[in-house]
């Protein structure tokens, strides 16, 4: 009959040697503290059957916050980058998100801004008083990464996030981008959100 020894023996030898791999980490890669307890929490929250964690803001700057030099309108542009940034929930696809082009910091003054209506109505988005440019990406393919391929459109109008404080660095920072809302206009010249009755300026 067979076991576990015989069957499964490279899956018993990673276990065995996982909490190996942590002590040689921990000494013999020479990382801070810090970095290996961000390493340690990502596992936990890898292998977790909870909901994600909020994004600290370093991850969310790296996973929002693009570099100006490639074109916004490459039609390959979310597929390379969500792989590029890591984006994902858990390994699997993500269905829509957002990059965008523009300072950190500018971003994070928007928290201030005063509460307007998400997409979906509610009323707990802070809108960008200027324009912003970025990339929308919609699934268009795939499940798990690195199977995600995604639609890539180009976007310019005012952002929508939402916002939460982070404990450690006592900073309400950007949690989660809702959309950017394109500027349309009307017949004569008026500038106009999706829709006039809940966008007004």
């Amino acid at each position: 009959m067979p076991t576990l020894i015989t069957s499964r023996p490279l899956a018993l030898l990673l276990l065995l040697l996982q909490p190996l791999q942590f002590k040689i980490l921990r000494v013999g890669l020479g990382k801070s503290e810090e970095e290996i307890e961000q390493f340690e929490d990502y596992l936990e929250e890898l292998h977790s059957s909870g909901p994600a964690k909020p994004l600290t803001k370093e991850a969310f700057q790296r996973r929002t916050i693009i570099d100006p030099e490639r074109p916004l309108i490459d039609p390959d542009y979310c597929t390379d980058e969500m792989k590029m940034k890591n984006v994902h929930d858990k390994f699997r696809c993500v269905r829509e998100h957002f990059f965008l082009q523009i300072a950190y910091e500018d971003l994070q003054k928007i928290c201030k801004n005063l509460f307007v209506p998400c997409k979906n109505g509610v009323k707990k988005c802070h809108r960008s008083r200027q324009l912003v440019e970025g990339v929308y990406c919609n699934l268009t393919r795939g499940a798990r990464m690195s199977d995600c391929e995604y639609e890539s459109s180009y976007r310019k109008g005012h952002v929508l996030i939402t916002c939460r404080w982070q404990d450690d660095i006592q900073e309400i920072i950007p949690a989660y981008v809702n959309d950017i809302m394109v500027l349309h206009t009307d017949v004569k010249g008026n500038s106009l959100f999706h829709n006039e009755a809940q966008w007004p300026f």
